[in-house]
């Protein structure tokens, strides 16, 4: 995860916690958590990012509506992130 971006790695936790949800769903989802505008600039291509890199998996709902979901890379990427958290943050 240390080549990930911080917005990476959100959008990789929504996904994570989400049941194959659409781009929109990602983006309303990260939107809130941001308290901020997200727009299709910045969100796609970050999604695009997550996908080549294997660590989530897109497909088609329908013609105009894709799904993204957490692949086993992408589940071990954020196990390792929280064992690594774990060291430093006792919580």
């Amino acid at each position: 995860m240390d080549d990930l971006t911080g917005f990476q790695r959100d959008l990789l936790y929504v996904i994570a916690g989400a049941d194959q949800p659409s781009g929109q769903d990602v983006k309303e989802e990260i939107e809130t958590y941001y308290s901020a505008e997200i727009n299709h600039g910045r969100l796609y291509p970050n999604l695009d990012t997550l996908v080549n890199k294997e660590l989530v998996e897109k497909g088609q709902l329908d013609r105009r509506t894709n799904y993204y979901a957490i692949t086993e890379s992408g589940e071990g990427t954020i196990e390792n992130r929280r064992e690594w958290e774990r060291e430093y943050v006792d919580i």
